[in-house]
């Protein structure tokens, strides 16, 4: 089942600029992502100047959303301003995700020549599965597309799998702990790891504009990912039998 909305008609250039500005954030906060990875595989300063930049830019971004909406979204039809209010919040996460991924990579520039390829290779994992999901996200919402919008759920499974590894050979004994680089190497994995809860909190948001209902209002079943089930609920809402009844 391929799951579209239809855009809302934009009664104006002010709530056009704001959705424009939504999407743009995103872009911005994915090209956050891939300059630390630079950074760190490479130790690139000018990756480093680029995270900060991009954080600069989100930080704008962030207050111009929240200066602008007040006035913009008392002109609009409730679902326009349903939509207005759900880039607000993709804001405020893409906002958080920025400060996550700063702090990832001044840590980075710290101590990425005193830490073990091994870390490198599965924070570099993480990094580019948190990229993809951006970008990922930033197609869903120009399309309203649940399916996007659900596989960016079911990769953030993967990031959290990939921290709990590294937490699990610096914690599980003596040898893997190693002091200051271990605690950096923890602080990069979970900044990581909360930026990826925050790209779900985005998916579950678009979910719920695109379909008026929340992920949270599906009853979990002990043999189904929750996500899965999502689907299997508006699959039989759509169904031609329940739009008769």
């Amino acid at each position: 089942m391929t799951s579209h909305a239809v855009l809302l008609p934009l009664e104006s250039s002010s709530q056009s600029h704001l959705v424009d500005l939504t999407m743009s954030a995103c872009s911005v906060t994915k090209d956050e992502v891939s300059h630390a990875i630079d950074a760190l595989i490479n130790g690139s300063t000018l990756a480093l100047l680029a995270v900060r930049k991009c954080e600069e830019r989100l930080d704008g971004m962030d207050r111009e959303m929240d200066e602008e909406l007040s006035t913009v979204i008392t002109r609009v039809t409730p679902p326009q301003a349903r939509e207005l209010l759900a880039c607000m919040k993709l804001m405020l996460d893409l906002e958080r995700i920025g400060d996550l991924v700063a702090s990832f990579a001044e840590r980075s520039a710290i101590v990425r020549n005193r830490i073990d390829m091994d870390d490198v290779e599965q924070l570099t994992k993480m990094g580019c599965l948190l990229e993809n999901m951006l970008a990922t996200m930033l197609k869903a919402f120009a399309a309203r597309n649940i399916e996007q919008a659900i596989h960016v759920l079911r990769t953030d499974s993967e990031i959290d799998r990939l921290r709990n590894l590294i937490m699990v050979r610096h914690t599980e004994n003596a040898e893997g702990l190693k002091g200051p680089e271990s605690l950096h190497v923890l602080a990069m994995a979970n900044a990581l790891e909360r930026a990826g809860d925050h790209i779900k909190n985005m998916a579950e948001e678009l979910c719920h504009l695109a379909t008026g209902h929340t992920m949270r209002h599906v009853i979990r079943a002990k043999d189904k990912p929750i996500e899965q089930l999502f689907l299997d609920w508006l699959a039989k809402q759509n169904s031609p039998s329940q739009q008769t009844e």
